[in-house]
């Protein structure tokens, strides 16, 4: 199966990471910095060669209330899951809410390309398994960069390898179907994001250290519903 070498892969870089923390210094939170400014400017390039013009094409030519309906597509294929990590979180008004959405958009909202749920009262959350892993203790671990999919952490790189494992897409058939699917749902999340991705290219001096800091952070809040603790600093 297509997820489970995708997350055997994920899984073998974490811990080859994990395993070779340098000690120089710089942001503790970031031991791996060398690694991940390489990483960071080969991303950089897939983006300005590939990723970045695709979804500008998409976002020129596809009218926006049919990328509005694939948004909500994928969105509500992501509800089930987002309400697995709720209950898991011991959050079960916001778990049986995601689940609500599902079989609102589903079914009246003709497979979810249509977010009736909303209009019914229904709250989109935004929840995975590295949230989850955080509402449990469990600490971010150092700052990571991964190929093509960005910005993690340890704590967030294995939440990604069981969201990935989950991703329905993986089950899609034939083939080209799936591929399919994950390259729309790719090039969508990336129209999504070039507002502001022009303002990052516009107001970072060092673009690594602030994309660095706002993941963090964000991460951060995502984790304790935007009601996180004073950090302490030593």
């Amino acid at each position: 199966m297509k997820n489970e070498r995708q997350v055997r892969f994920l899984a073998a870089l974490l811990f080859l990471l994990a395993g070779c923390a340098s000690t120089a210094e710089g942001d503790p939170r970031d031991p791996f910095e060398g690694w991940n400014r390489g990483v960071y400017k080969f991303n950089e390039k897939f983006d300005d060669v590939l990723a970045r013009p695709v979804a500008e094409t998409y976002q020129d030519f596809v009218p926006r209330e049919l990328r509005d309906r694939v948004r909500n597509f994928f969105g509500n294929l992501a509800d089930p899951f987002i309400g697995v990590n709720n209950l898991l979180q011991g959050k079960l008004s916001e778990g049986v809410e995601d689940w609500a959405r599902f079989f609102f958009n589903t079914t009246i909202g003709l497979l979810g390309i249509h977010d009736v749920a909303t209009e019914l009262g229904f709250e989109k959350h935004n929840e995975d398994f590295g949230q989850t892993f955080g509402r449990w203790g469990a600490g971010p671990g150092p700052y990571l960069i991964l190929p093509i999919l960005g910005s993690s952490n340890v704590r967030d790189g294995l939440g990604t390898a069981l969201d990935i494992y989950a991703d329905p897409m993986g089950e899609v058939r034939p083939i080209d179907a799936r591929n399919s699917l994950i390259v729309l749902r790719g090039t969508q999340v990336r129209a999504d994001l070039l507002d502001a991705s022009r303002i990052l290219q516009e107001a970072a001096l060092d673009k690594y250290v602030f994309q660095r800091d706002a993941y963090l952070q964000r991460r951060r809040s995502l984790v304790y519903d935007g009601r996180a603790p004073r950090e302490r600093f030593e």
